[in-house]
């Protein structure tokens, strides 16, 4: 995988906690780094410890579904992206709570990370291995870096980019599948 793929990948998993964040900057009265910070690290954390533990349980049977991976990989990004397409669509209003308390903060992260354990899933049966590390540390820090900036965003814009960063994060995720299915046609 390549860092242009591992970046656009990243940017793609990071939109849920990007929307989230906006949310979180549409509550707030003022903001400031600290707290722009707290977000970016709860949500940066989450996106890099889940395709880990997504990796580790992966490896335990990818050796079992090898002659498939691809499609796997495939099949998990289109519906992940798809599932945040039809979520940014839908028109559902999530309500804005400023509050930063670790309890609403954990289920939050892990809420917007589950996509992230399954494409961990997929980086096993992709064999990414040696690269695993490097690529959980990059996730972490893109999304920490869209976190806060989606706390700001949010306080400065409100949500009239919530969807469209779902809508863009749904669609890059779909292509990145595209791009495996293509690499192992010999297309790409």
């Amino acid at each position: 995988m390549d860092l242009f793929t591992l970046f656009l990948l990243a940017v793609g998993l990071s939109m849920d906690a990007f929307a989230v964040s906006i949310c979180k900057g549409l509550a707030m009265k003022k903001i400031s780094f600290k707290q722009a910070g707290i977000v970016g690290l709860w949500f940066g954390g989450f996106q890099a410890l889940m395709p880990a533990i997504g990796y580790l349980l992966g490896t335990t049977f990818a050796s079992f579904v090898n002659i498939i991976a691809d499609w796997i990989a495939f099949l998990l990004l289109a519906f992940i992206g798809g599932n945040m397409i039809k979520e940014a669509l839908s028109g559902d209003k999530e309500e804005a709570d400023a509050s930063l308390a670790p309890k609403k903060m954990f289920v939050l992260a892990v809420a917007t990370s589950i996509d992230a354990f399954a494409v961990g899933v997929s980086f096993a049966c992709l064999e990414i291995g040696s690269l695993i590390i490097p690529a959980v540390l990059f996730i972490g820090v893109i999304t920490f870096v869209l976190s806060m900036v989606g706390v700001k965003v949010g306080n400065v814009f409100g949500t009239k980019y919530k969807a469209k960063a779902e809508i863009a994060g749904g669609i890059i995720l779909i292509l990145l599948g595209v791009k495996i299915i293509l690499e192992h046609f010999g297309v790409l």
